[in-house]
């Protein structure tokens, strides 16, 4: 699977999310979408990197963009998730991992010296146009939407 790259398109989706209402990336043609690809909900990374998006998304939405996170986990997690961080974007569920594998995103992991297949931590910045502007695949969970702005200003 090859890894997607500034300049290309970026791939078209459609899942639900936490509240299993359907979202399409099409649903934010001309808006700059700030799309983040994350293992799993309640994870200790993936918490701090949600709740850095959380806690600057008022900010990130005043420059312009949107917020979605994507996952493997289902409807019920995500919300639960959602819930107990008062998360205020959408979650995907990727269930069957569509869009995971479009973005080529799945691949060799090492965790305490554990060789493993799973979600590679990535944010793509898909721009008005629905063309990927940028892709970050050295997330720091911490600082993930610095990163962004870093990028995009």
């Amino acid at each position: 699977m090859s890894q997607l790259k500034a300049g290309d398109k970026a791939p078209e989706f459609t899942a639900n999310d936490q509240n299993g209402k359907p979202v399409s990336l099409a649903d934010f043609k001309g808006k700059t979408v700030i799309l983040y690809f994350y293992p799993k909900d309640n994870t200790p990374t993936c918490t701090v990197e949600a709740c850095d998006f959380r806690d600057n998304y008022q900010s990130l939405l005043g420059k312009g963009y949107q917020v979605i996170g994507v996952s493997a986990d289902d409807e019920k997690s995500h919300k639960k998730f959602e819930k107990k961080f008062n998360l205020p974007f959408p979650l995907i569920a990727d269930t069957d991992m569509k869009i995971v594998n479009a973005y080529g995103v799945w691949g060799d992991k090492v965790l305490f010296g554990r060789e493993y297949q799973g979600i590679l931590r990535t944010t793509f910045i898909i721009d008005a146009e629905g063309k990927i502007a940028h892709v970050i695949d050295k997330v720091t969970s911490a600082t993930a939407s610095q990163q962004v702005l870093d990028l995009v200003g």
